[in-house]
């Protein structure tokens, strides 16, 4: 059940969610970096992260304290972000705008204030962030299809309801697996952006 060729497996039950996922997070980065309609939110959004970096680079052990909130908080956010499609699949979709469209106006501020753009996406997104984007489209894609599950399932009548019955003991599985996946990955997406990540940044 819990075995990683069924993880990748399921991603083909649910390519459409996944495909909408990666749009819209796509759609955020672009918006991020050419829209000024969000500006005061966005900066907000890296003036938190920004503090909480400082206090964690002053901290006794700053690679395990970068470790334990990197991981915590990318790994309960991508789980409840999971779940959180049971309602209709709104959460996930304005988590995906709004995490793509802080990275975007990150990379317009990079390029705005003239330095090297190039460096920033190799050394302080590229090394993790293989790892930590895909997964965190993946959980979102599983929130939407959780979304447009519950969404069927409200208007299913009839034969189709029983068969949506069916479907339902199939997603839980699903979701049982990938949410377990989730973690994994998000753990080794942590440890990468804890020591090399902070490595090459500092």
């Amino acid at each position: 059940m819990f075995r990683f060729s069924n993880f990748l497996r399921d991603l083909t039950t649910i390519r459409k969610a996944l495909i909408l996922s990666a749009v819209l997070f796509a759609g955020g980065i672009a918006i991020g970096w050419g829209s000024d309609e969000f500006e005061q939110l966005l900066i907000s959004q890296l003036q938190g992260l920004g503090e909480m970096s400082q206090e964690l680079r002053m901290s006794d052990n700053p690679e395990w304290s970068f470790f334990v909130f990197i991981f915590l908080n990318n790994s309960i956010k991508s789980v409840l972000v999971m779940l959180s499609g049971i309602l209709l699949g709104v959460i996930p979709f304005i988590f995906l705008l709004v995490n793509g469209m802080v990275i975007g106006f990150l990379l317009k501020i990079v390029q705005a204030s003239g330095e090297s753009l190039f460096d920033l996406i190799v050394k302080g997104l590229l090394p993790h962030g293989i790892i930590e984007i895909p997964v965190i489209v993946i959980a979102c894609g599983y929130g939407l299809a959780f979304g447009g599950l519950v969404f069927r399932s409200m208007l299913a009548s009839g034969e189709k309801r029983r068969g949506i019955g069916t479907e339902w003991r199939g997603f839980w599985r699903k979701l049982g697996t990938a949410s377990l996946w989730v973690v994994v990955l998000l753990l080794v997406a942590a440890i990468i952006e804890s020591t090399i990540t902070l490595w090459l940044m500092s």
